[in-house]
């Protein structure tokens, strides 16, 4: 089989992610999975990382998410290593994208997330950048509407999930998952320039969560 360029490997890869994508609803569609590839991309670059592994991992990192196929942690891998070996990619190349498609989820505040390489490093870090700030909080709700959950419920206390048995079985209200997951990506990213970015975004979702809970409980209404 003949083997395509780098280019045009990351063309095609980019083109099959978009079609199969275009229409996903959850806040896991082509628009998330195109602003990581470009924010992995740009790290890899300051980071020195090898582009195309990093290209290519960003790009199918969500091909086949758990979440959507009944916990299989191998969902995603397998459907990688189908797509690249289909366009004749090298079993080490396909290797490499696996690995960081195996590394790059959130698997529970209290499960630590390492990972074994630059490149795995720089799409985490873009994939984490893409769940705060504000598409973080729009996303968060998508994919709460998309599960059937309740936007807040006071009685139900967010976890710090030990396991990622537990967290995979979550099924909390979606502020919630700002206590669980996203106010805790900040201090868990790898590369200088995803930090800095990190800042603000964190910072928009303290701002949101305290109004939310102003509107929630009625605080804002001064009609006296």
């Amino acid at each position: 089989m003949h083997l395509p360029a780098p280019e045009e490997l990351i063309t095609r890869t980019a083109a099959f992610v978009e079609e199969k994508f275009a229409s996903e609803g959850s806040g896991h569609d082509w628009a998330h999975i195109r602003r990581v590839w470009l924010g992995a991309r740009a790290f890899a670059k300051a980071e020195g990382a090898d582009t195309l592994v990093t290209e290519l991992a960003a790009l199918l990192h969500d091909i086949a998410d758990w979440k959507f196929h009944g916990g299989d942690e191998e969902a995603g891998p397998r459907a990688a290593r189908a797509w690249l070996a289909s366009q004749g990619a090298s079993d080490e190349l396909i290797t490499r994208v696996e690995m960081i498609i195996r590394e790059v989820s959130f698997k529970g505040a209290g499960v630590a997330t390492p990972v074994g390489t630059p490149e795995a490093a720089c799409v985490q870090d873009a994939d984490r950048l893409d769940a705060i700030g504000a598409i973080g909080v729009a996303r968060a709700f998508a994919y709460g509407g998309h599960k059937g959950r309740a936007l807040h419920d006071p009685s139900i206390p967010p976890v710090q999930h030990s396991t990622f048995a537990e967290y995979k079985n979550n099924g909390g209200p979606t502020i919630n998952h700002f206590y669980e997951k996203l106010l805790h990506l900040r201090e868990r990213l790898h590369t200088a320039a995803a930090r800095r970015v990190a800042d603000e975004r964190h910072a928009f979702m303290e701002q949101f969560l305290a109004q939310f809970l102003r509107e929630w409980e009625g605080r804002d209404l001064d009609c006296e």
